[in-house]
């Protein structure tokens, strides 16, 4: 079992940057792709990014390319998500997730552990 804590969102204005974490326990993750996923208001969940385990390759949705960046430190058990340059609909609350089942990685159906999420509030 991995249990995934995300932490750093709050509130921020149009064009701010904040960076969530998040942080695993109960299991490494360095031998699992990470994602983060959104869910917007009134929304369904979204894929946001990922980033392999392999060789650390990320890839992101179309609307969040050029501003938000993933990356992973194995050794601190923890993944991360930098957005910059936020606009008033990243508002969201946001969730990591490890992958466990060989389907597309932005699918949430391929991730089996998930966080509590953590809310990002971006005011125009």
């Amino acid at each position: 079992q991995v249990q995934l804590v995300e932490s750093g969102g709050g509130l921020v204005q149009a064009g701010g940057s904040l960076r969530l974490s998040c942080a695993a326990s109960g299991r490494s993750i360095s031998s699992y792709d990470m994602g983060w996923f959104r869910q917007r208001p009134e929304k369904e969940r979204e894929f946001v990014g990922t980033i392999a385990y392999l060789d650390g390759r990320t890839s992101y949705t179309d609307s969040v390319k050029g501003r938000f960046t993933i990356s992973r430190d194995n050794a601190e058990n923890t993944v991360y998500l930098q957005m910059n340059d936020l606009k008033p609909e990243d508002t969201a609350i946001y969730y990591c997730a490890a992958r466990v089942h060989a389907i597309s990685p932005d699918s949430a159906t391929a991730y089996a552990y998930w966080g509590q999420g953590t809310q990002v509030t971006v005011s125009s």
